[in-house]
């Protein structure tokens, strides 16, 4: 048993490390499309930032460790097939650059696994739709939120050069890529920390659903390594891709979409990071010019987010009902 726990730790900071240079884009893509920051400057930001994010909190890690299904008919397999369908799934949207997103990966593939190992009445699905309208409804309001702090930008700043503007906000900048790697580190980091969790409490290595310090060290510096590593085709997506981004639109992107993900940490929500800064930069495109954003590229960042949490939870059901096979 306990080999099994020690397999679940490992591959669950494996998946912490891929989500750091899965997600790297989210924070700095935007800073370094403009040029606000140099790609090595940018990555030690977001490396730094999301590990003391990481540390800010559990809220989201009680939220997955028990929102999805009751810890004490976990077993380590469950949690195995689970961060593998996870970690699959991340690994082939990031091979092909796509945005997808880690959180629903991770989500799917817990979900599918319960599925698999214990049948339909097993997921706790109440807590699963709460999950998933927090998961629908931050996007939303990335898009939303984005089209207007960009139009109030625009009104502020009418009268003013946009050289000088822009060499204002390239400065600003800064500040907005260090909010928003902290952001992603709280809520991102949070969810493999819920998962061991999880897996020690089930296992009675701890008495309570309570995050140990090591648990959240270990993932802080987990995903503060991914992030160093980088991404660099996604962040080639988020960052220009989607529509041309200059400085004071990078900073309202990031601005909004830390409010958000900051905002879901602290009440507990798992949000996706992905999701969120790409639907913010959508809005502030949006806001800048209708017809600028490349819709082709959004539709297929949209079919990304559509398309994980039904397969990596297919791929998690697979690999459950393999283990009951042979096991």
């Amino acid at each position: 048993m306990l080999t099994m726990i020690i397999i679940v730790v490992v591959l669950a900071l494996v998946f912490d490390y891929i989500n750091g240079f899965h997600d790297t884009a989210n924070a700095i893509a935007t800073s370094i499309s403009t040029k606000a920051l140099s790609p090595r400057s940018a990555i030690l930001i977001a490396a730094t930032l999301n590990m003391i994010g990481a540390l800010s909190g559990t809220a989201v890690a009680a939220t997955i460790g028990k929102g999805i299904v009751t810890p004490d008919i976990v077993t380590p397999s469950v949690l195995i097939a689970a961060l593998i369908s996870a970690i699959f799934w991340n690994l082939f949207t990031w091979y092909y650059g796509i945005p997808s997103s880690s959180s629903h990966a991770l989500i799917g593939g817990l979900t599918g696994s319960v599925l698999g190992f214990f049948g339909w009445e097993q997921v706790k699905w109440y807590g699963f739709g709460k999950i998933l309208v927090g998961l629908l409804i931050s996007p939303i309001l990335g898009l939303i939120v984005g089209g207007i702090i960009m139009t109030l930008l625009f009104w502020i700043f009418s009268g003013s050069s946009p050289a000088r503007v822009n060499n204002y906000f390239r400065k600003l900048q800064i500040a907005s890529a260090c909010m928003a790697s902290f952001a992603h580190g709280s809520n991102d980091a949070q969810k493999t920390m819920g998962i061991i969790t999880l897996m020690l409490f089930s296992g009675g290595i701890i008495g309570s659903f309570s995050v140990p310090l090591w648990v959240k060290v270990a993932c802080a510096i987990a995903m503060a390594s991914g992030t160093a590593f980088g991404g660099w085709k996604i962040i080639r997506t988020m960052g220009g891709k989607i529509f041309k981004i200059e400085p004071i639109n990078g900073f309202a992107a990031d601005f909004t979409a830390s409010a958000i993900i900051w905002s879901a940490s602290v009440i507990g929500a798992p949000v996706s990071t992905t999701h969120v800064v790409s639907s913010s930069i959508m809005g502030v495109g949006v806001a800048k010019r209708f017809r600028g954003v490349r819709w082709n590229i959004a539709r297929q960042i949209l079919i990304a987010w559509v398309v994980t949490i039904p397969s990596s939870a297919l791929v998690a059901i697979v690999i459950s009902l393999l283990f009951r096979l042979y096991t």
